[in-house]
């Protein structure tokens, strides 16, 4: 059977790493003195499992809003002889300096710290504890840490008292002066992007000696004649956003070892440096082991590109020989990577690249969005708008990648509004129903997490709009179970403000809707404790106010009636919140809304179906209101059904609890009676039952022969119109066994046992010929839970 994309399971180690962290004490700790979290005394675990734990721990701190940060975690880390931690990565303001303090005797390889600008210098001084053993270290974004908070310093064996983490944030005008990268003489991998400018990149480097890969993204350089100390080592340079000058270049192919190299930029940046073909020229020519080279961003000052005329016939070829690139026919075999973004280099035919970046097609559109996520957002995010572009108007044909990049994208930057706006509205068009069915199960589950993530972070009207949309394209309820509480909560969350967005409103109405449609009670009573019945009866109050019936409103009042389908608790809630007066507000206000008025009737139906809440229905107001709605012909007969199933479990209480004078009790039977004779029993309905029960307990009695005559009505029409659906339900609640009681009653009219009778024969054949097709195609856009 063919896999479907991300149909891969995640792997057991994978799985039991989550399963550890979600339940700390029950597997690796205990609680000890002062509620500190203690690892046991019988556990030691390698570095495999160590920098597992660790890495997955910052992963669903950041991506998963369900899971419990401990404020102790990173102390179970802090005995080499218990746990060992070698390959580390952290990131964004959630680690602090106790973090790093805490695992400051691990004798650490590599440790990446990406955007932690909750970092001071203290983690500059920890920093020193893994100058032995580090050979690869990152502090892309860090921008606080090499800034003093208040009081001096600290060494690296010194205890930390949580009253110092009082996290105050660094003061940028202390600079850290004594950090130096003396003695880190097994360095070899260096991130220091975004170096604030005060920082003397020179001098806090000089003390390297066997670098063999330099990240200096948006670094002011003051001098550039340092970086060829590293002529005989370095093999990989980003100078991304770096001002680029003859100067530098000159010092930069000096650096004959560079298999990458990149000096990049944005397209919006000024600069007064012009890429020439002169020296992209050189830099081939210069520098023989490239592999690898991004001039992403540059305007060309003169031609580097062959005329189309002169191009190589044929398709789209890799070969330096043939290369539409004048520079690149001097290289001695294709680039493995070649950034063209924001270039127009990107553009033509035959590209000496197995991978480029670009906007000239998918494939350079996902190169992009995969090479720039990380570190480059603003470029990033301009890639994933392209994507949306082409998922859009054209076809995406690399799905599953796409996907992942985008979902990659929203979780690493979570907090960055641009990212998310342009990440939820590409998943809107790549989950669609174009692309539907090639996505595999887990893949959706995590566009889901990713999307919620989103409209938990932000309240701006975009991302919330693209989320909801988004949700849209899922199959409602089924797939969005495993989040059921969480996508209500969020939901009911953007519903609350009296004058939201309307398009927002609109679309998270419709949600909630389609979300409490087709559950278990248990999911509707959890969801009615959040406060959605009041929510809702807020919305079509402030309708009400606008004396506007829209959208809004007729699915305010059908998720309203799906959630207190046999959900008695929410049916008090319906009527605690005045929710009978705005029912006769609406009523009254939208007296040819005849959507509106289904919806409603059917709300009250299930109120009605709760026996110690019929009496707030039975006074002289209610009773008038639904006699006379007996006569409508609103929506085929789906009105005055409903009014005549509020009537019938109100009947069938008995005349004793009937107090009023007006209006009498057998005159509103007479129209019941009237009403139901009316009705085609061929009518096709805007409704969906998923249980008799409320209808059978109508059945074998004598209190209310209209009520009987009601429900056998009922079952008539539904096993008539959609036998394959309605007969096996009746069969299987023990129907048949009722409508035999029916046809005994000597109370029971004749009309009554009549249609008794021909329900049975209908589930009869039915049972007899179970393909009978004979009308019955269903096509029920009403729901009744």
């Amino acid at each position: 059977m063919a896999t479907k994309a991300g149909d891969n399971p995640d792997s057991l180690m994978t799985l039991t790493t989550v399963f550890c962290l979600r339940n700390l004490r029950r597997t690796m700790c205990y609680q000890g003195p002062l509620n500190k979290l203690c690892l046991r005394s019988d556990i030691f675990l390698p570095s495999e499992i160590c920098d597992k734990l660790v890495n997955t721990y910052m992963e669903l701190v950041h991506t998963d809003s369900n899971f419990e940060p401990e404020e102790s975690f990173f102390q179970l880390f802090s005995d080499p002889r218990s746990t060992r931690l070698t390959r580390v990565q952290l990131r964004e303001d959630f680690v602090r300096d106790r973090d790093l303090e805490a695992i400051r005797k691990q004798d650490l390889i590599e440790l990446h710290l990406t955007y932690c600008n909750g970092l001071s210098s203290r983690s500059l001084k920890t920093l020193a504890c893994f100058r032995d053993t580090l050979v690869s270290l990152c502090l892309f974004g860090c921008s606080n840490i090499f800034y003093k908070k208040g009081g001096a310093p600290l060494a690296c064996n010194e205890s930390t008292e949580d009253e110092e983490e009082e996290e105050s944030p660094a003061s940028r005008q202390a600079l850290e002066t004594d950090f130096s990268f003396q003695g880190f003489n097994r360095l070899r991998l260096l991130n220091l992007g975004g170096l604030p400018d005060e920082v003397d990149a020179e001098a806090l480097l000089r003390p390297l000696r066997c670098v063999t890969s330099l990240d200096l993204s948006n670094v002011h350089l003051l001098g550039t004649a340092f970086l060829a100390q590293w002529k005989d080592r370095l093999a990989s340079l980003v100078l991304y956003n770096v001002d680029l000058s003859e100067e530098l270049i000159g010092t930069v192919l000096e650096l004959v070892h560079l298999r990458h190299l990149d000096i990049s930029q944005e397209s919006m940046r000024v600069t007064k440096f012009k890429m020439t073909r002169k020296i992209l020229t050189a830099i081939v020519q210069r520098l023989p082991h490239l592999v690898s080279l991004d001039i992403s961003g540059h305007i060309m000052l003169d031609n580097c590109a062959v005329p189309h005329f002169e191009e190589a016939m044929g398709r789209p070829s890799t070969e330096p020989c043939k290369s539409s690139i004048y520079p690149f026919r001097e290289l001695k075999r294709p680039l493995q990577f070649l950034g063209l973004y924001d270039t127009t280099l990107c553009n033509v035919t035959h590209i000496p690249a197995y991978k480029v970046t670009g906007s000239k097609n998918e494939e350079q559109v996902l190169n992009a969005i995969e090479a720039y996520t990380e570190f480059r957002p603003e470029l990033a995010h301009r890639a994933i708008n392209q994507l949306f572009d082409i998922a859009r108007i054209q076809h995406c044909n690399q799905l599953l990648r796409a996907l992942q990049l985008v979902i990659g994208a929203l979780k690493c930057h979570k907090y960055d509004k641009s990212i998310q706006v342009t990440g939820s509205a590409a998943l809107f068009y790549l989950t669609n129903t174009e692309y539907r069915s090639d996505q595999s199960v887990l893949l959706r589950r995590e566009v889901i997490q990713v999307v919620l993530n989103g409209m938990e972070q932000y309240q701006e009207v975009t991302v919330q709009r693209n989320c909801c949309l988004t949700l849209c394209n899922f199959s409602i309820p089924e797939e969005l179970e495993f989040q059921y509480r969480r996508v209500n909560q969020l939901l009911l969350k953007i519903l609350e403000p009296a004058r939201q967005d309307e398009s927002i409103q609109r679309i998270a109405v419709h949600l909630c809707n389609a979300l409490v449609c087709q559950v278990d009670n248990h999911h509707k009573e959890a969801v009615g404790k959040m406060g959605f019945v009041k929510t809702m009866l807020n919305l079509i109050q402030k309708k009400l106010l606008d004396r506007m019936c829209d959208q809004v409103m007729e699915f305010s009042w059908s998720a309203l009636w799906n959630i207190t389908d046999e959900t008695p608790d929410n049916c008090q809630m319906f009527l605690n919140c005045r929710g009978m007066t705005l029912f006769l507000d609406c009523l009254k206000e939208f007296p040819d809304k005849q959507e509106l008025h289904r919806n409603m009737l059917g709300l009250l139906g299930n109120v009605a179906e709760v026996k110690a809440l019929r009496p707030q229905l039975l006074t002289p107001q209610f009773i008038s209101v639904f006699s006379n709605l007996l006569d409508s012909k609103a929506d085929g007969i789906e009105v005055s059904y409903n009014a005549c199933g509020v009537l019938s479990h109100i009947m069938f209480d008995g005349p004793e609890v009937w107090a009023m004078q007006e209006p009498r009790r057998e005159l509103v039977m007479d129209k019941m009676w009237e009403a139901i004779r009316s009705w085609d029993v061929s009518s096709r309905r805007n409704i969906n039952y998923r249980s008799f029960e409320p209808i059978l307990r109508l059945l074998p009695q004598s209190i209310s022969p209209v009520s009987q005559h009601w429900a056998t009505w009922a079952l008539f029409n539904l096993v008539s119109v959609y036998p394959s659906k309605y007969c096996p339900l009746l069969i299987k609640e023990g129907g048949i066994t009722l409508l035999e009681k029916v046809l005994e009653l000597e109370s029971s009219h004749p009309e009554t046992k009549d249609m008794a009778g021909k329900v049975m024969e209908h589930c009869e054949s039915f049972h007899e010929d179970p393909m009978e097709t004979s009308n019955g195609q269903e096509v029920n856009y009403g729901h009744r839970g």
